[in-house]
């Protein structure tokens, strides 16, 4: 068993620094620069050792109506494949396709058409629909529900905050704590989010990412220290709130900086902002509901096997957020 658990963390520690912000989607964009001029720019993520081969057979979705004037440039920079090409276009491009010839494993995409006298139009590609059509009019709706699922999966498919709210939930236990931490943490984070893509304020990329971490190593730091004596009273389980809104306030940079990459549409920027707030917090309201069943399941449990649950749960949780902090720290 010991030998187990400990294969699982290094397996673990050795993918933390892939995993960290596991929701980088794709971006395809086909922008109007001319009369009949267009660009058409893509950046897609790659899995690791899966760049050449992606390459090699990735080709961009175009309307019937274009042609590209030269040859699409295509390059690996970091983890992305980054693309370009410049189309001429016949005819009005209402009821083509654009996007790419595929999208890996369960990866998605935003795809977003750029028109220069009419509003943005924003779409979600899947595995399974890696091309948009482009509409007459643009529809509310679906930047409504884009941006929702976008918000729910960078909680529930983002580890580093992923792994905030399991520690939260873990670290706080009662149900009305929870509650309320969760709200602050909520209401933190929709503060600085929004005031960073309005431009009120903001900070660098690499020093968010590693708060991020180191306030998944305090919390962990926190629970470990109530597995030794479980009358402790820690600064989070005497305010969770005040604890949760203070790291709230740098998970927000955090979600602003994956929407500076994903984007955003200007002249729907008030509903995809709601829309992703919302997403957020739907993810993190199922995740605190998920953690906070299986720790009423453990406590059915004998106290020896309950006590061996929360202790590796626990050490798991700090060993990646300390991986998570070193790594952004000297890198």
């Amino acid at each position: 068993m010991r030998n187990a658990v400990c294969c699982f963390l290094l397996a673990l520690l050795a993918s933390a620094s892939l995993c960290a912000h596991e929701l980088r989607p794709s971006l395809v964009e086909l922008r109007e620069v001319g009369e009949d001029q267009y660009t058409m720019d893509w950046k897609v993520t790659l899995a690791v050792g899966s760049g050449m081969a992606l390459a090699s057979r990735l080709q961009p979705v175009i309307p019937k109506e274009c042609v590209f004037t030269d040859e699409p440039v295509q390059r690996i920079q970091a983890v992305a494949l980054m693309g370009r090409g410049n189309l001429t276009c016949s005819a009005p491009l209402a009821g083509g396709h654009f996007g790419l010839s595929e999208l890996l494993g369960r990866s998605d995409a935003i795809a977003r058409f750029v028109p220069l006298a009419a509003p943005t139009q924003n779409f979600r590609l899947t595995a399974d629909k890696t091309a948009a059509i482009i509409l007459s009019e643009p529809d509310a709706l679906s930047v409504l529900f884009e941006y929702f699922v976008i918000g729910a999966e960078h909680i529930l498919f983002g580890w580093d905050h992923l792994l905030f709210v399991i520690a939260l939930v873990l670290l706080v236990r009662g149900p009305w704590p929870v509650v309320t931490a969760a709200t602050a943490f909520t209401a933190a984070h929709s503060m600085t989010l929004v005031a960073t893509v309005l431009g009120y304020s903001g900070l660098p990329g690499r020093p968010v990412e590693a708060l991020i971490a180191l306030s998944i190593v305090f919390l962990a730091v926190e629970s470990a220290l109530l597995l030794r004596d479980a009358d402790r009273q820690t600064l989070t389980r005497r305010y969770p709130w005040a604890v949760a809104f203070a790291f709230g306030l740098v998970h927000g940079f955090g979600f602003a900086g994956s929407l500076a990459e994903i984007g955003l549409p200007q002249m729907q920027l008030a509903a995809a902002l709601f829309a992703f707030n919302i997403g957020v917090e739907a993810g993190q309201l199922l995740v605190v509901a998920i953690t906070m069943l299986i720790l009423r399941g453990l406590a059915r449990a004998t106290d020896e096997a309950e006590g061996h649950a929360l202790k590796l749960t626990t050490y798991v949780i700090g060993s990646v957020g300390s991986y998570w902090l070193i790594d952004r720290l000297v890198t």
